[in-house]
């Protein structure tokens, strides 16, 4: 059973479904800077976890490998591969999937924002 921080979570999720862009077309990341995304995959050490394209060092194994994000069906296996769930799960995974690997960083709204729309960079 979800929290009442994850249930509201999961409720701006399920709204930011009516807000994207068909399958095929979802890599368009309003609001975000893959740039600074990059950056912020950097300094928050997502390395240390990830295989990670374009990120010096990034080359682990505990998570899943991101390159060609933008082409992945699901995030974290339950959720549809869209932009506002990506921003979501980086925001409070343990919302989502209580017990997961990914830790809850605290991530700001709009870094969760500049690291999807690099994320929908790798292709």
């Amino acid at each position: 059973m979800l929290k009442p921080a994850g249930f509201f979570l999961w409720l701006l999720a399920l709204l930011l479904l009516g807000c994207q862009p068909p399958s095929g077309e979802q890599s368009y990341v309003v609001g975000g800077d893959a740039d600074v995304g990059q950056e912020l995959v950097t300094d928050y050490g997502c390395g240390a976890c990830h295989d990670i394209p374009g990120i010096p060092g990034a080359n682990a194994t505990v998570g899943p490998p991101l390159d060609e994000w933008a082409e992945r069906g699901y995030i974290a296996g339950a959720l549809p591969n869209r932009p506002g769930n990506l921003v979501v799960w980086l925001m409070n995974p343990q919302a989502i999937e209580p017990g997961t690997a990914m830790p809850d960083l605290l991530i700001s709204e709009q870094e969760a924002l500049d690291i999807s729309a690099y994320l929908y960079s790798l292709r």
